[in-house]
């Protein structure tokens, strides 16, 4: 016959099991409703209306000096200010990246885009205004050469995408500024033109006000 102590040390740990097991249980189903919180919590992402078609970026290399066109496939926007900035985003970006012909310090590099048409005349006489951010100007590898790549790469993108403009005048901040980074003339438009055989320099009818 099994002695009382022991029946009694036999249900005391039966019942500190039992108790154990329901505590695990509640902490299971505490965990478990966190976690669906959290999940909840998350922000979905938007969904996108920008459809992804081929377009010519005209992509600098400072080994040779040269433009070249490069088609690549692109996400953008159907507004066309909005258009330009995504295009200009995406050419400056991959200037950021580890293997790049013509390295620039990675971050948001276009604060805004603005295609202005002119009705009055007939031809390409429209300007484009791209204001780039300051941070990117500042952090802008300084040199005239580096520095007229950067602006010759924009501008054969943007008569490659838009042929019906002119002329682009460069803004740092929304602000006339000087130089990109030192040597790199801001201070007057720039024609639109194919800079992938040669260097783009502001042409007389451009630099008239």
């Amino acid at each position: 016959m099994i002695p009382r102590y022991q029946r009694i040390v036999f249900w005391s740990l039966v019942g500190c099991i039992l108790l154990m097991a329901a505590f695990m249980l509640r902490g299971c189903q505490q965990a478990h409703k966190r976690l669906t919180a959290l999940n909840n919590a998350t922000p979905l992402a938007a969904p996108t209306t920008a459809a992804t078609e081929e377009v010519t970026l005209y992509v600098a290399s400072d080994s040779d000096g040269a433009i070249r066109p490069v088609r690549s496939q692109v996400s953008l926007p159907q507004d066309p200010s909005l258009r330009a900035r995504a295009l200009l985003e995406n050419l400056l970006t991959q200037y950021s990246q580890p293997d790049s012909a013509h390295p620039l310090q990675s971050g948001a590099a276009v604060d805004d885009v603005f295609l202005l048409e002119n009705e009055s005349r007939s031809g390409s006489d429209g300007t484009i205004l791209v204001s780039l951010r300051g941070a990117f100007a500042d952090s802008h590898p300084s040199g005239i050469e580096v520095e007229q790549l950067t602006l010759d790469s924009i501008i054969g993108t943007l008569h490659a995408a838009f042929p019906d403009f002119g002329k682009v005048r460069f803004l740092v901040d929304g602000q006339a500024r000087a130089t990109l980074s030192g040597h790199a003339g801001l201070d007057h438009p720039y024609a639109l033109v194919d800079t992938s055989t040669r260097g783009t320099a502001p042409s007389e009818a451009a630099a008239q006000p």
